[in-house]
This record gives structure tokens, sequence and C-alpha cells, in this order.
């Protein structure tokens, strides 16, 4: 027998959930579907398992579309003091770490107990582990409406909301369904990329520095936009850390870094002021450039990146000392690669907002047929955006379905 629903979603994460419980507690029928074994995984591993669940300062400007601007009304809509005041309300305290960054105090499976029970509070139908082998508009019955063909049964639905992700950690059941789903039905898609991701560099020459971190100012080179000053971190195959991450949403194949090494610090004057200062003083380059970057790091730059033969600071000529500090202001990475989607915390790119209403992310080619999170061309930075974004297009979906 058809199982018929006002309203059908295709994964149960962030977004899903978010939609099937604002849709079900509007009064309608809905049946939640999605492949995987465990629950919300995506959620469970998010910020070392306590899940930075939004940001504090959640705009249109943190994120990378070809139509950015679409995320302006969404969020007016529904913005992170709503998601914040939802938490509160089921008890989960949390805390600020870092630029706005809001923390569940003690695990993310509260959040995932707490999008459960508003998609109880309204009545929503579960339906896991469950494969859908195709999604197709029918015009039998008494309206137009789209038939699931799943390891289920057949439902139907009146409306859609595919909610499935993107291409990100495989291994915990990312999928191309979503993109799959829109050039069925012939609707745009911007190609998909990985995002917040390290970065590889072929004959990397600080692979020996692998596990060395520092605060560092990053941006695109030929870049007007996404400059970050953020830790870096350096791997054994390239760059990582929140710097790393950041950027590679803006990094293209081709084109190089600008890294400041130093930032906040007038590298130059510093290391003259202490090669003038230091006549009487032994202290040796290395030695004074470690009071400002990591002792490790400071060793290989003067020996193995300038090969500077290390020595008293108040010997070294000027002109050596000024070059020293202008390649750590403009450092010039060029990266080769990415560590894929393997590695990529989100998918960049996606289903194309230009093809969608703003009103509830649905497909303005096939009435009834919604696109939200992940899935959608809207990529956050890192620090709770992209949770946001898959609570905010979930709600307004979920009102308009």
């Amino acid at each position: 027998m058809t199982e018929r629903y006002d309203v059908a979603v295709i994964g149960a994460g962030a977004a899903g959930m978010m939609c099937a419980a604002v849709a079900g507690q509007r009064g309608r029928a809905v049946v939640l579907l999605d492949h995987a074994e465990r629950l919300a995984e995506k959620i469970r591993i998010s910020g070392g398992g306590r899940c930075n669940f939004t940001n504090r300062d959640v705009t249109a400007a943190n994120f990378l579309s070809n139509n950015r601007d679409f995320a302006r009304s969404v969020f007016a809509r529904y913005g992170p003091g709503d998601f914040v005041a939802l938490v509160e309300r089921h008890g989960i305290a949390h805390h600020e770490k870092h630029r706005g960054q809001l923390f569940c105090d003690e695990s993310s499976e509260q959040i995932i107990a707490m999008l459960v029970a508003e998609c109880d509070a309204g009545g929503v139908t579960w339906r896991r582990p469950v494969r859908i082998a195709d999604v197709s508009l029918s015009d039998a019955g008494d309206a137009p409406a789209f038939e699931l063909a799943t390891t289920a049964g057949p439902i139907r639905a009146a409306r859609v909301v595919i909610a499935t992700g993107g291409l990100s950690i495989p291994k915990i059941g990312a999928s191309d369904f979503a993109y799959r789903m829109a050039r069925r039905f012939a609707i745009p898609v911007v190609e998909p990329r990985p995002a917040l991701v390290p970065l590889t560099i072929a004959r990397w020459p600080l692979a020996a520095l692998s596990g060395t971190a520092l605060e560092v100012d990053v941006h695109c080179d030929g870049h007007g936009k996404g400059r970050f000053r953020e830790d870096l971190l350096i791997t054994h195959r390239g760059l990582s850390g929140p710097a790393g991450l950041q950027i590679s949403s803006y990094w293209m194949p081709g084109r190089a870094l600008e890294v400041d090494l130093a930032p906040g610090l007038d590298l130059a004057k510093y290391l003259e002021d202490a090669r003038t200062s230091s006549r009487k003083s032994r202290k040796s380059l290395v030695n004074v450039l470690s009071a400002v970057l990591p002792a490790r790091l400071a060793a290989h730059w003067v020996s193995d990146v300038l090969r500077i033969e290390d020595g008293r600071l108040a010997d070294m000529p000027k002109a050596v000392v000024a070059e020293l500090a202008g390649s750590l202001r403009h450092w010039r990475p060029e990266p080769d690669g990415t560590e894929g989607y393997r590695k990529a915390e989100v998918t960049a790119g996606g289903v194309d907002t230009r093809a969608l209403s703003q009103r509830g992310l649905e497909a303005t080619a096939v009435p009834g047929l919604h696109f939200i999170g992940e899935a959608v061309d809207m990529t956050g930075w890192l620090g709770g955006y992209n949770f946001q974004w898959a609570w905010s297009s979930g709600f307004v979906a979920g009102q308009a379905v």
C-alpha cells in the first residue's frame, strides 16, 4: 500500500529535521526519510563532540555563493537568536568559545535529542534506514504529487524537501543524491567542490615542521574577499587549522596564498630595533626571531628557506634582516590541491539558489520540490555558520510546505 503524506523530507540531518519539525508542528502530515543507520552523524562529530551549533554574528557576508544575497531574507526570517532560544527552551547549557561561536557545554547529542523531540512534537513519521530508488512526478489522483520508490514501500507526497547534504565526509554517508535529483528535474547545479578542507602543497618544504601552529593573517592572491586572522597548522602535506580551512573555500587551482606569519607586528622594525640595540648582546638571529614565532619555524626559516647562516643578530647586515622580515610578512605558498571530500567539513556549490524561491527554497520550475541545507549553493565560514544555514533554510522551508 502507498503511504500518503503532505510532505516528504529526504535527509534527517540538521536541515531535514528542522524542516520536518516545523512543518509537522504546523499540522502537516510529514514523513522524514534517511538512509543512515545512525542519526545525524555530522551533528554528532561536530565541534569536537560539542557541536558549534551557530554563531552570534551570522550575516550573508559570511557565505560563499553565486547568489550570496539569497541568504539575507532567509536569515531575516530565522536567525541565530531564534535557534539559541530553541536551545535554551530545551535547557541545553552552552557557551561562547571564540568570535561568536556557540557550543554545547556537554554534548552534541543534546542537539540531536532536541531535534528529535521537536519532530516528535510535530507528529513526524520516521522512515530509516531506507533507500530511495526514485522520485518522480505523478498526475494520478486528485492533484499532481511526487511518488517515492523506497525500500520501505511506495510513498506519495504533495511536496518533497531534499536535505541530503553534499559530498563531504563520505565515510558517514555523504552522497550526491541532491545533485542527481536536481539534474533529474532540470534544476541547475553549481559545480560542487570540497570546502573548509586542508590544502596540499607538492614538494612541501615545511613537512618537517608538521604539528607547528601559529596565528597568521591569510588571504588569496588576487582575491578581494576572504581574509582571515586565525591559527594556521602546518601539516606533513600542507596547511590546515582554522586559517587553512577558512581560506580553502576561496582558493582556486593556480592561485597562491598571501600569508603574514607575524600579524599585528611591524616585523622589519622589530628586528631592526633588536639588531641595533643588541650591539653588545650575543643574541642570535634565530633566538630573537623565536620570541615572535615558534622556535622550530624560526630556525627552519633562517637556515632552510632563506639559507642564512645563523649568528649574532648585531652582526647581520641591515639588508639581510629586512629581507627576512619581508619573507615572513609576505609568504606566498602555492597549494596544488586539497585533501578532498574525505577531510572537507562542507561542500561548496550545489543547487543554484537562482533557481529557488526565497520564500521556501522551492524550485521555481518544479512546484512542490524544495532544496535546503548543504545541498544548496550557500557555503559558510568555519565557526557555526553552516549549521545556522541548515536551521534557517530548514525553518523557512518548513513554514512554506
